[in-house]
């Protein structure tokens, strides 16, 4: 089941890209982000900007570690590409192989959580929807998750 909010808009040319392969550990989120940052300054972004994609990135790649792969997070990892566009823009995605999610809508309902010990707030797709432009999320049970998120940069650099 996929759902997609605009992405129409970010279907430029990809100038740059890196691919990075990470095991499914809660202490790589941050070598994620970081690392999806460090990328991304090459466009010069605002202050702003590389904290939106940053916080954005963390959520997406904490629900494929806590969520995709909640019973088995030793044995899985997370895919992570991240192109840059022609016309400032960014696309992410990070990609798990876990368990998947029956009802992609439902899941992206703010506040819905599949934690019955209630330490989740089902918020996660909020956040990464509030700090990106657009949100794509595509997932197969027993397949596995793919977040694709957009993010237009203000016209500050080069590219």
């Amino acid at each position: 089941m996929s759902r997609t909010r605009r992405t129409t808009q970010f279907s430029g040319e990809i100038l740059n890209k890196i691919q990075i392969k990470l095991p499914a550990l809660s202490v790589n989120e941050s070598m994620a982000r970081a690392a999806v940052a460090a990328f991304v300054s090459q466009l010069d972004p605002g202050v702003t900007e590389i904290a939106d994609i940053k916080c954005a990135v963390s959520e997406a790649v904490t629900n494929a570690i806590v969520h995709g792969y909640r019973d088995t997070p030793e044995t899985g990892s997370i895919a992570i590409t991240v192109s840059i566009l022609s016309g400032r823009a960014v696309k992410i995605e990070i990609k798990d192989k876990g368990c998947g999610i029956p009802d992609v809508g439902q899941a992206r309902q703010p506040l819905y959580t599949t934690d019955a010990a209630g330490e989740r707030s089902g918020m996660g797709f909020t956040v990464m929807e509030s700090f990106t432009d657009a949100l794509k999320v595509t997932s197969k049970v027993g397949k596995g998750t793919t977040v694709t998120m957009w993010k237009k940069l203000s016209e500050r650099g080069r590219i």
